[in-house]
């Protein structure tokens, strides 16, 4: 996960979320701030399992694919030839997109509807929601299966976050967030925007036929500034304090289940009236849920008749409740907040204002390489941060100490380099590094410019000067992609440049 740095330029810098625009007023306190020209795209959270290719046409990997694109649906070829910077995207997979919307009441009626959202919302040591965003992009797609007679089963899961956080909501920008943490931090004067250090998924930027390997657990739970996942039932995660507020947004009474699953479930289930909405309890108190256990989700949507699923943040991860149930259940289509985000990902992606620029970290070059091919043929300017960029030091003759380094890729590295200069593409590497004697969160440290790594001394992120640069370069542009952190984030020590 990633944020926009605190610059003297940070502020000018805009994000904002497609589903914001679409939520009214809030009751709980935020920050507006206005941007007429720029969109910021960070790693948005379908990008592993979702390729672009036009307005109305999608290409899809993974568990999304099932997701809410079943297998009734049509399924054609195209090959699809774009212009400008952009390359032949070759043949791709595309499919019509099927919505909550294309649902009429005779669909609906009566039956019991499955709806996956994504309600993770932040919450006090007194568990008071201190951002209800996501509960209010969730209402509009709960309100038309409401008036449309479904029985609603309503499932999320709920996390904690450190931080105080507050959406910034904005008509006028287009914006795609990344994985579930869908949020702005506002934090003294800049726009702080925490973004996935999962990587893109290959085929969103060079060609769509690269694999969809999950990086989310290898990078971004060992890498979060997230208290953690639950680790079975616990109480701080229960969704019971979203129920309020719920219930006042829909203007029903929601009725709370102790369990996602099992005979209690199955007895509100059958109890709940046409146009009622029943919350199950965090569904990852179960571990098969993460791990899409076929049983677990079987067990899932046992109680329900067709699926929705309105949960953009987790919509690339191939869990039960996201993925699993969709094998049970059909049709399974997308919710009215997924719809509009997937519009605004295909517009913004598609054809980027100019100039556009793209943001690459991470620990690897190996992990990035399809991405950063594929980016020197799209983007004006490319920033790399991360452990990465020491394996383009080492390429270049400098020194860097104990740093991390893919020796195997260090005529990799030279030839990105080479294509970026051949593309007229601005290939911006950190000019200076905070490193530290040791990778732990208490480690000495002190910043030095980038060709003055001592030996024994680790680069663990980028430097003060680098972060100015970077956000300089950033202000000229329209679009940016954001993808991977800049620095090993979980250590305070060393989140500033990611921050």
């Amino acid at each position: 996960m990633m944020r926009i740095a605190s610059t003297p330029n940070a502020s000018k810098l805009q994000s904002v979320s497609a589903s914001a625009s679409a939520a009214p007023a809030s009751s709980t306190s935020s920050t507006s701030i206005r941007s007429s020209s720029r969109c910021y795209i960070a790693s948005p959270p379908l990008v592993r399992s979702l390729a672009c290719t036009s307005s109305r046409s999608l290409s899809v990997r993974g568990g999304l694919r099932s997701s809410f694109f079943p297998s009734e649906y049509d399924v054609v070829y195209s090959s699809l030839a774009s212009k400008g910077k952009n390359k032949s995207y070759g043949k791709v997979l595309c499919m019509a997109k099927k919505s909550v919307g294309d649902l009429k009441e005779g669909d609906l009626k009566g039956k019991r509807v499955f709806l996956r959202a994504d309600l993770n919302v932040p919450l006090d040591d007194a568990q008071n929601i201190t951002d209800d965003t996501r509960i209010r992009a969730a209402v509009p797609t709960i309100k038309y299966l409401i008036a449309n007679g479904a029985k609603v089963i309503l499932s999320s899961h709920l996390l904690c976050e450190k931080h105080n956080i507050v959406r910034v909501p904005d008509t006028s920008v287009n914006a795609i967030f990344s994985k579930e943490f869908n949020y702005l931090f506002a934090f003294r004067s800049s726009v702080h925007l925490r973004t996935s250090s999962s990587d893109f998924h290959q085929a969103l930027l060079n060609g769509f036929d690269g694999g969809s390997t999950n990086h989310v657990a290898s990078n971004t739970r060992a890498g979060s500034k997230h208290l953690g996942r639950p680790k079975g039932v616990t109480p701080k995660y229960s969704l019971k304090p979203l129920v309020p507020r719920l219930s006042e947004l829909l203007g029903v009474n929601v009725v709370k289940a102790e369990d996602c699953i099992g005979e209690e479930v199955e007895k509100l289930v059958a109890s709940l009236p046409g146009g009622g909405v029943l919350l199950l309890e965090n569904v990852r108190f179960y571990k098969e849920e993460e791990k899409n256990d076929p049983e677990f989700a079987k067990k899932l949507a046992a109680v329900a008749d067709l699926y929705v699923n309105d949960a953009f943040g987790t919509a690339h991860r191939a869990h039960a409740s996201t993925e699993g149930v969709t094998k049970y259940l059909k049709p399974s289509v997308a919710g009215f907040l997924l719809q509009k985000e997937l519009d605004y990902l295909v517009g913004a992606v598609s054809d980027p204002k100019r100039p556009f620029a793209a943001i690459v970290g991470g620990s690897k070059v190996s992990s990035k390489i399809g991405v950063i091919e594929s980016l020197l043929g799209k983007v004006d300017i490319l920033l790399l941060g991360g452990g990465m960029i020491f394996t383009f030091y080492k390429a270049q003759g400098l020194k860097v100490g104990s740093s991390l380094v893919e020796e195997d890729k260090l005529e990799l590295a030279t030839s990105l380099m080479q294509k970026a200069k051949d593309k007229g593409v601005s290939l911006l590497l950190p000019t200076d590094v905070v490193i530290a004697d040791k990778f732990a969160p208490d480690a000495n440290s002190k910043v030095v410019p980038s060709s003055e790594i001592p030996d024994g001394w680790m680069g663990l992120d980028i430097g003060p000067d680098s972060i100015k640069t970077f956000s300089d370069a950033l202000d000229t542009t329209k679009t940016v992609i954001w993808n991977g952190p800049m620095g090993v984030f979980e250590f305070d020590k060393f989140a500033t440049g990611t921050e």
